[in-house]
Formats: C-alpha cells, sequence, structure tokens
C-alpha cells in the first residue's frame, strides 16, 4: 500500500489483508493513531476494525494520510495568534480580495484610452485587449 501526504510525499507500507486500519494506523504511526486521518477512495476511514480487504484496499492501493492537529497537541505547540497591530472592524483585505477589482480597473482603463485614443491602437492591439477581456470575463464569472 502507498501512504500519500499532503506535501506530495509517498511511504510503502507493508500490510496484509488481514489487517485492520487500527493496525496500520498503530504501525505506520505510532503515538499519533488518533490525530492521523486516513482516506481511500475519497472516503474517510473512521472504524478502525475494518479490515483491508473488507475496504477493497489491495496491493499498490493509495491511501492519502492526513495529520490533524489535537486539542492539547495544538495549544502546547502553536501560541494562540494574536492581531499584529490595531486593526479596524470589517472584513479583513487581503491581497486575493483586491485582484478581480484591480484587473477590471486595468482593462477599463485599457478601453478608455482605446476608445478615445483610438489611433494609437492597431488592429492586434485591439484584438488582443478584446480577447483579454473575454478571458477575465470567464474566469470572473468561474470563480464567484
Amino acid at each position: 500500500i502507498r501512504l500519500k501526504f499532503l506535501n506530495d510525499t509517498e511511504e510503502v507500507a507493508v500490510a496484509r489483508p488481514e489487517d485492520t486500519v487500527g493496525i496500520l494506523k498503530s504501525k505506520y504511526f505510532p503515538g499519533q493513531e488518533s490525530q492521523m486521518k486516513l482516506i481511500y477512495r475519497g472516503q474517510l476511514l473512521q472504524d478502525q476494525a475494518r479490515t483491508l480487504r473488507s475496504l477493497r484496499i489491495t496491493d499498490n492501493c493509495v491511501i492519502h494520510c492526513h495529520r490533524s492537529r489535537g486539542a492539547t497537541a495544538a495549544t502546547a505547540a502553536l501560541p494562540e495568534p494574536g492581531p499584529a497591530g490595531p486593526t479596524a472592524p470589517g472584513l479583513p483585505l487581503g491581497g486575493g480580495t483586491l485582484m478581480v477589482p484591480t484587473v477590471m480597473v486595468v482593462l477599463a482603463l485599457g478601453w478608455y484610452f482605446r476608445i478615445n485614443y483610438r489611433q494609437l491602437f492597431t488592429a492586434p492591439a485591439t484584438v488582443s485587449l478584446i480577447g483579454v477581456t473575454v478571458l477575465v470575463t470567464f474566469l470572473a464569472f468561474g470563480v464567484y
């Protein structure tokens, strides 16, 4: 069986079909059994008593592994994140939230200059502006 982690690393696990999910966890993640989440074919393997054969896990199958933070481990390992400075009430603004409006403003400026200074725009420049506008429109509607 191949155990695949979130950072795209893989580890080969040797297991028998009679082994249970609990045995697999205790064998490859000793002391972290309660923190490890095993996912096979999009389903979380929660029942620790189920055998690999009953789950139809055969040779060379991939089981995705995710380590969740336990309540005690998370509070002991990481301090509580606090604000770095004074914050204003309202929605937090990050780079991602302003990307679409920024691109729209740049496109609007492009069209403004295309309409008012048409002598500076060649046919390929106009076609390119149309293409970029259509592409950004599809992306914006696809995301939202």
